[in-house]
């Protein structure tokens, strides 16, 4: 009697790993239907300031988290130095040196500054603040809502552009509070754009590839997650 081939078992594709279902309009969309946006913080050196400074940023900060009314997630993160753009600056600027020994000198300086870094490994510190939106906080999940999303960790629930507008709304004023309220203590904040999420999730779902590779503007990011490899 022949015997037949086992069966190969299909191997889970890459993106039931990645939570996210859509990153759009400085918002990422995550499977269960919730919005995330996040602030890029500045920081302070804390040791550096007065007694009275050191108070006044404790008091602020005690002030702005009894201001908000949802959760926060504060997100560190290290990563190797990049200074290819100013290795390249260094570049064009000694080619355009008139001056032969001027010239030499930044192609020594910009040698000693690559070796640094390389041999150093200076790492540098991002400072993230994820603001999240879901409108199924306040509902209560039931036995089978949870067996299925252990089950089907990749159901995609699609948000319909007006309850995606109702939604964000939501979220912008979240994101308002939160860096209005970093801000009075002295901190810079900016909100990640679209461009600057998809490269903050490239780079932390490729840590190594990620911070060595530039990729392409938004515009060529035009990709149909169906034709995704799995």
């Amino acid at each position: 009697m022949p015997k037949t081939a086992p069966a190969k078992s299909k191997k889970p594709s890459t993106q039931h790993s990645v939570y996210i279902a859509e990153v759009k309009q400085d918002t990422v969309i995550l499977k269960d239907g919730t919005l995330r946006a996040v602030l890029d913080v500045s920081s302070i050196n804390f040791a550096l300031k007065s007694e009275d400074e050191q108070h006044a940023i404790i008091q602020g900060y005690v002030g702005f988290l009894n201001s908000i009314d949802f959760e926060l997630q504060i997100v560190i993160q290290s990563r190797k130095l990049d200074i290819r753009p100013y290795l390249e600056d260094l570049n064009t600027l000694a080619k355009n040196q008139p001056n032969e020994l001027l010239k030499v000198q930044t192609q020594e300086y910009r040698q000693y500054i690559e070796e640094l870094v390389t041999l150093a490994e200076i790492m540098e510190k991002k400072f993230y603040v994820v603001v999240p939106y879901s409108p199924f906080s306040k509902k209560r999940k039931n036995f089978f809502t949870r067996i299925q999303e252990v089950v089907f960790p990749s159901r995609i629930i699609r948000l319909a552009d007006a309850k995606f507008a109702k939604y964000k709304k939501e979220l912008d004023r979240r994101m308002s509070i939160a860096a209005g309220g970093l801000s009075s203590i002295g901190l810079k904040v900016s909100q990640l754009d679209t461009q600057s999420l998809i490269e903050l999730y490239y780079q932390m779902y490729n840590p190594t590839r990620g911070s060595n590779k530039q990729l392409p503007d938004l515009a060529k990011l035009r990709v149909d997650s169906s034709t995704l490899p799995s």
